[in-house]
């Protein structure tokens, strides 16, 4: 299938991988619009990597003005193949402390102001959400956290919230004692369906910055208390990154999970009445099944 391209999104904190082989920031456009940033390509022991700040350097988007379509977009364009994707989140569990990492494995979307997908009127296609995250990239993720050190919880349920305000003491408690959630986040969706829709595999690697309000002890969250946990986050998951990515590299086998070949099965509309103004903005995240 060729070789493994590992894709990294930087969240709130991570904005720059240092010490890559051959690092180049470069521009990927992308027909669904200017992602967040350039690209950061380079090496780690031989195996390509590709970086991307979510929010952009210096944190210049909201959760709700990233262009994850165009981010998503311009990964695959960049050769991608799988992507393991860092985000900070508070955390609905006692035990899942600030400055621990969770290897998360399920998600709920309460987004509402976000284009969640690439296809739409005029080639439609329906992915499966029911395992969103590829436990060959969870099992990597676990196995170099633990050979680092690193406090890291395998499994989770996390709340994608629209914000960026941040939850109500109302809004927590459900979250955490009605739902049963355990972490709670602002930009993994749309992020992780369209990785999905991409074929691309995907993983995320939560990292705790708070309680969020429920906790007794921390009944508001605010942004100074979070800024000072997501330093020592950001060297980890810099750490954490270097750590995986050689793992991860070399001639890539199908999926066992499947993500790679999630179109499969997945469009719906005839090829005769496909519009060709929208296949043609597929060419990268669907050309596999639209060719």
């Amino acid at each position: 299938m060729g070789e493994a391209m590992i894709g990294v999104i930087g969240g709130s904190g991570v904005y720059a991988i240092d010490g890559l082989e051959r690092a180049e920031w470069r521009r990927i456009d992308s027909p669904w619009g200017p992602p967040s940033d350039e690209i950061l390509f380079g090496e780690i022991e031989g195996t390509k990597i590709c970086f991307l700040p979510r929010h952009g350097r210096g944190h210049v988007q909201t959760p709700s003005s990233i262009n994850y379509r165009a981010n998503i977009d311009a990964l695959k364009r960049a050769g991608v193949t799988d992507v393991i994707s860092v985000s900070a989140v508070g955390s609905f569990r006692e035990h899942m402390a600030p400055g621990d990492f969770v290897i998360v494995d399920q998600f709920i979307d309460r987004t509402f102001a976000r284009e969640k997908s690439f296809f739409g009127p005029g080639c439609v296609a329906h992915v499966s959400m029911a395992h969103p995250v590829c436990p060959r990239l969870g099992d990597a993720l676990e196995s170099a956290a633990m050979g680092l050190g690193i406090a890291a919880h395998r499994g989770g349920t996390y709340l994608v919230m629209e914000g960026p305000q941040f939850s109500s003491l109302a809004e927590s408690r459900l979250y955490r004692e009605v739902w049963g959630c355990d972490v709670i986040g602002m930009t993994n969706m749309p992020e992780a369906k369209l990785a999905r829709e991409a074929e691309l595999c995907y993983a995320t690697v939560a990292m705790v910055t708070d309680y969020d309000c429920w906790h007794p002890d921390h009944d508001h969250v605010d942004v100074a208390a979070v800024v000072k946990v997501l330093t020592g986050n950001a060297e980890k998951a810099r750490a954490l990154v270097k750590a995986v990515t050689p793992t991860l590299g070399g001639e890539r086998a199908p999926c066992p999970a499947g993500c790679d070949r999630a179109l499969e099965y997945a469009l719906i509309t005839h090829p005769e009445a496909r519009d060709p103004r929208a296949v043609a903005k597929l060419d990268a995240v669907a050309g596999r099944v639209l060719r």
